[in-house]
């Protein structure tokens, strides 16, 4: 069997539309009688009890998951062993550029942009051991392709670049698109669901993976929820967490009672196109080809029933 996952950063809250999310990779899972695991990526950003809070509303709304939720910062000796498969296919390099020498360095006309431009992929030992004794070095992946393309659900097929990025940052941690593909490797996830803003990412973890000998797996990229701006939703637009929402507030010089988890959960459905009743309802009416493609716009107050 295998599995979908669900993978909030620790940084905070989980917003109106992190829940949005996790229900549809809930559904996506169990519509397709996989497992259901949720992974706390904390490698980078951590804010105390964010954790414990972002398990509880996913609760809240109903959610359920298989086992406990696993903690990148858990998985050292995973990364360890999938740095020392890389470097013994001589596929990782040191990279001494700062993000402004990147932004300012000259490109080849066939370049991608916004990929790599391979500053340090050749440089000549001496030159290594100079730059290394000025800063610590990132390491970046040495890629063979300019380009991979995936197989999306909802976006069909798409082809993005792959540059020589970054596998463990100058600090010691490993970056996103490693840690990632690992994690999902080790759990045995093949279905990957969550914002479409991520998308461009899938090209660059899946030429990975394949050089893990790990299975690509199946990617949904979901329309993201929007403020009133068109932007982003985050935590600045107002009441949009469960904690925001279950007490009562005035917007605009309107007062709005208390909204709880029950009618948080129907109103995301429903903007799904799904029955909100439950989420055993929105399950057996779930489509993957029904889904609204475009944003979600939250430009008024969730207001109670």
């Amino acid at each position: 069997m295998g599995y979908g996952r669900y993978a909030p950063s620790p940084s905070g809250e989980l917003h109106l539309g992190n829940l949005r999310t996790a229900l549809l990779a809930w559904l996506f899972a169990r519509s397709t009688g996989r497992g259901f695991l949720l992974r706390i990526e904390d490698l980078d950003r951590a804010r105390a009890g964010a954790e414990e809070a972002q398990l509880r509303d996913l609760a809240a709304i109903g959610l359920t998951w298989d086992g406990v939720a696993k903690r990148q910062t858990d998985r050292s000796a995973g990364y360890a062993d999938a740095l020392d498969r890389l470097r013994a296919a001589g596929l990782l390099y040191e990279c001494f550029c700062t993000r402004r020498d990147i932004s300012e360095a000259p490109r080849a006309p066939h370049t991608p942009p916004g990929a790599y431009p391979g500053t340090c992929r050749d440089l000549p030992p001496t030159e290594r051991d100079a730059r290394r004794a000025e800063r610590p070095a990132a390491l970046r992946l040495r890629s063979d392709v300019v380009q991979f393309t995936v197989r999306d659900l909802l976006h069909g097929e798409y082809t993005g670049v792959v540059d020589d990025f970054v596998i463990v940052r100058n600090d010691g941690v490993p970056a996103y698109n490693f840690a990632v593909v690992v994690d999902d490797r080790l759990q045995g996830v093949d279905q990957v669901v969550r914002g479409d803003d991520l998308l461009s990412s899938a090209p660059r973890q899946a030429y990975l993976a394949t050089l893990l000998d790990a299975p690509v797996p199946e990617y949904a990229h979901v329309p993201l929820v929007l403020n009133a701006d068109g932007k982003r939703l985050a935590k600045r637009d107002g009441a949009v967490t469960l904690g925001d929402l279950s007490t009562t507030r005035v917007v605009d010089g309107v007062e709005y009672d208390a909204v709880g988890p029950d009618r948080v959960r129907e109103v995301l459905l429903e903007s799904l196109g799904l029955p909100g009743g439950s989420l055993a309802a929105a399950l057996e009416a779930f489509d993957p080809a029904a889904l609204p493609r475009e944003p979600w716009i939250l430009d008024s107050p969730l207001t109670g029933v």
